[in-house]
């Protein structure tokens, strides 16, 4: 009777621990060091099955990062209403936004022009990540006219939603007049957030967003992991 590849053994061992949830997608897998001292190999064999489980779309290196279980990309609808909760749930998962920065400061005078200000006016800057599943998809920094959106701030503090919070400021719908698509290389704390190498693609997305009389209510610059979104764009 002819013998089973230890390689495949190695596979079918975890493929069967990624079907059960013991690695969700998005987890990083141990290294092929810690593999090869698990299954009693060499790393060439270790490295043989990652490289089939790769080849078969269930992994996904990651260059200077480690290897990863791959996520099926979330299809991110980029239209005249951009909700990122709202985009998210309609996907069957679950978001989630975590800021990591909330303060108020002086506008400059391209943040000016774009927002409808005078340079100086104070803007509320929120930056964070949003996440689908508990995978970061994104990295964001929007700014919003003070003066324009009294309690937006507290709001803001209190849920996590843009759309919820700028209800509570007075604005019951916005929206998208113009978005901005280009690629850029990971920096490194944009890396550390969306748990890439640094350097690894991202599509950078910059929009504006005003109420439907036309007053600027958000300039918003999102920067999304380049293998986790398909972004979509639609009226």
């Amino acid at each position: 009777m002819a013998r089973t590849p230890v390689w495949k053994s190695i596979v079918s061992t975890l493929e069967d621990e990624i079907a059960r949830g013991h690695y969700r997608p998005g987890d990083k897998i141990p290294t092929e060091a810690e593999l090869a001292t698990r299954f009693g190999v060499n790393r060439h064999t270790v490295r043989r099955g990652l490289s089939d489980l790769s080849e078969r779309g269930i992994l996904h290196a990651r260059r200077g990062a480690g290897v990863f279980v791959a996520t099926t990309p979330t299809e991110y609808p980029m239209g005249r209403r951009v909700r990122f909760h709202q985009n998210i749930r309609a996907t069957g998962r679950t978001p989630e936004r975590r800021m990591t920065r909330l303060e108020t400061r002086p506008c400059d005078a391209r943040e000016a022009e774009l927002l409808a200000l005078a340079p100086g006016d104070q803007v509320l800057v929120s930056e964070g990540m949003s996440l689908s599943e508990g995978t970061p998809l994104a990295v964001f920094e929007s700014l919003f006219p003070v003066t324009r959106l009294p309690g937006f701030e507290a709001a803001l503090r209190e849920i996590p939603s843009v759309t919820e919070a700028l209800k509570r400021a007075g604005v019951p719908d916005y929206v998208r007049t113009e978005t901005r698509l280009q690629a850029e290389p990971a920096t490194a704390t944009q890396a550390l957030h969306l748990r890439l190498a640094e350097g690894a693609p991202l599509l950078k997305s910059t929009g504006l967003n005003k109420t439907p009389d036309g007053v600027p209510v958000e300039f918003g610059t999102t920067w999304f992991a380049g293998d986790r979104v398909t972004l979509i764009f639609a009226d």
